[in-house]
């Protein structure tokens, strides 16, 4: 096993897959918005910088879920 493989199985068992998913998503969202920076894209920007904010901020209520959790587990 790889060190990057071995740091990222030890990550999964603490950040659950949704927010690993809204992760993912608000990269995409992050991509697609750097591409609307194109003349006629600022408003398509504005949107996706948002959606992007969104899913981050989902991504780090699923962690801190998550965490609650297995602090709660722990009593």
């Amino acid at each position: 096993m790889t060190e990057k493989t071995e740091r990222e199985s030890k990550f999964k068992s603490y950040i659950p897959e949704e927010a690993r998913e809204h992760y993912k998503a608000a990269r995409e969202e992050m991509r697609a918005g750097f591409e609307a920076l194109l003349p006629d894209g600022l408003r398509e920007l504005r949107e996706h910088r948002r959606k992007a904010r969104r899913e981050m901020l989902l991504a780090w209520r699923s962690v801190l879920d998550s965490a609650i959790e297995r602090f709660d587990k722990k009593d």
